[in-house]
């Protein structure tokens, strides 16, 4: 038997990210798949397959379950990736062929953007779901469908992420968005970011809010993304401006965000507010209430 080093390095020549790599959230597996299907099994394993640029790949999943709550300096739960089907964790080539999985019927909480989801035997749930993270800011291009459509893996028991988001009108009659994201109770937020929005860590998440039918054109369009706030995981925006943008306010709006650990990804959506003097005197309490000094009513 090869020790674990010389195998690792006979992997890694051999057959291209067959290497055990980690992934500290539901982020993409792959890019632009077809043909997919996946598996599980009692082992705590699950098995994606997909094709990609005409090729087939096995890719065996573990090692995470849920969510960790935010701690300064922690990490979050995270998978391991083997790419080769196995052979990196089993030294065994075709260990996806005898994988043996199941597909128990799901009977959880509905989910946004799936592609397939199982139940194991354990009781847990597997999840694949692919959307288009990365589209540009302000509907650029105007087609907004350059993005690559992401397929991402998540694993987890109990209650799904909450995002919460309520709509309301500005003083200038401006679109305005604002919530919190959560999960088992408790915000969900990161200690570290660039100066783009970009989280430095794996507990931040970013917000991705599109808009139908706005001056960027008809269909969805990418409007723009944000982060959620310490300590609460609040967040709030406002439909203006951005330097020769037009205003991207439209006739509905959906946000979706990257679910905490190796949570599903989860998905908002809903229609401008009315213009009402009650439904305003509400949606600045509901604002005030957050204590959020970042957030303030409009």
């Amino acid at each position: 038997m090869r020790n674990a080093h010389l195998r690792l390095l006979v992997v890694t020549a051999a057959i291209s990210l067959a290497a055990v790599p980690v992934a500290r959230s539901s982020e993409q597996v792959a890019v632009n798949p077809t043909g997919i299907s996946l598996a599980v099994n009692d082992k705590g394993e699950a098995l994606v397959t997909y094709t990609v640029g005409g090729t087939q790949k096995h890719l065996l999943v573990w090692n995470a379950v849920n969510a960790k709550p935010p701690t300064k300096g922690g990490e979050q739960v995270a998978f391991k990736l083997d790419y080769s089907g196995g052979y990196g964790k089993y030294d065994e080539e075709k260990y996806w062929k005898t994988f043996g999985g199941t597909c128990q019927p799901y009977n959880g909480p509905a989910l946004d953007w799936l592609v397939k989801v199982c139940k194991a035997p354990d009781g847990s749930y597997w999840g694949l779901q692919k959307w288009q993270r990365e589209l540009k800011n302000y509907g650029v291009p105007s087609t907004g469908e350059s993005a690559a459509e992401e397929l991402r893996v998540s694993h987890w028991t109990g209650g799904l992420p909450v995002l919460e988001m309520t709509t309301d009108r500005s003083n200038q009659g401006l679109d305005h968005l604002f919530g919190t994201f959560k999960y088992a109770g408790k915000g969900v937020y990161g200690f570290a970011s660039t100066s783009a929005g970009v989280p430095k860590d794996s507990f931040g998440r970013n917000i991705y809010v599109d808009t139908f039918d706005s001056a960027y054109g008809s269909g969805w369009k990418r409007e723009n993304s944000f982060l959620s706030h310490a300590t609460n995981g609040t967040f709030c925006y406002l439909f203006a401006k951005h330097g020769e943008h037009p205003n991207g306010d439209g006739e509905k709006y959906r946000a979706t965000v990257i679910g905490p650990g190796v949570t599903p990804d989860e998905m908002w959506s809903g229609k401008p507010a009315g213009t009402s003097a009650k439904s305003q005197a509400d949606a600045d309490a509901a604002i005030k209430a957050m204590d959020d000094p970042a957030c303030k009513p409009v």
